[in-house]
């Protein structure tokens, strides 16, 4: 690999919470009372909390700010960031490898900034990373190149030079059109957009452990 900055995405990416948020929003709105249903689900996939609890308002009607249901959401998260989010197999490896060879890495993520470091702490590779970015940061969400820029741009690289790895669509196109190099993982909660990511990854692969991967990288 000749590329000396990396940004990685969290969730489905570095750690196995796809799940965990999968179910998260719809435990919160029946907790309220409501159905949530595939309609609503479709309309947050691309969308950061502080978005989705917008949309929440709005469409159920809640007496709550934005920014209260977006705390009750993250509370919620926050306790399987503490306890029971594992990292992917073989991203340890991956991580501590890259940066044994001195490549600059950091995370961009949907994902509020304090909620990453519980986790990434938890499991012991929050050192690996100069710093740690969110879409809430910049204001926009991964269907916009905002938080991407950003991370670029702190940690002193360009699109040019920088290796981002995610494992959705959506975000994986919104990478790739800004210029970044682009790895895209497997992940089960994207199973059936697999081969557009193909299409459109520089390299794609299935799970961290994969000996090609780790030849690419050179670790």
């Amino acid at each position: 690999m000749d590329k000396t900055f990396a940004i990685f995405d969290m969730d489905g990416t570095l750690t196995d919470s796809m799940g965990f948020w999968s179910r998260l929003a719809e435990e919160y709105i029946t907790g309220l009372g409501f159905r949530y249903s595939s309609q609503v689900m479709d309309a947050t996939a691309h969308l950061t909390v502080l978005d989705s609890a917008a949309l929440f308002v709005r469409h159920y009607g809640l007496s709550k700010t934005p920014e209260q249901v977006a705390a009750d959401i993250n509370t919620l998260m926050e306790e399987h960031y503490r306890t029971d989010v594992p990292l992917k197999p073989g991203a340890r490896a991956v991580l501590e490898g890259l940066q044994g060879a001195g490549v600059k890495m950091c995370v961009a993520s949907s994902t509020s900034p304090r909620l990453i470091d519980i986790c990434l702490r938890r499991l012991g590779v929050r050192d690996c990373f100069q710093f740690l970015l969110s879409a809430e940061d910049v204001g926009a969400g991964k269907d916009k190149p905002d938080v991407y820029l950003e991370a670029a741009r702190r940690l002193g690289s360009t699109p040019e030079n920088t290796l981002v790895f995610e494992d959705v669509i959506f975000a994986a196109r919104t990478a790739k059109a800004a210029g970044f190099t682009l790895a895209a993982i497997y992940d089960e909660f994207s199973r059936n957009d697999q081969e557009a990511l193909k299409e459109i990854a520089d390299f794609y692969f299935l799970r961290w452990d994969d000996p090609a991967l780790l030849k690419w990288l050179g670790i």
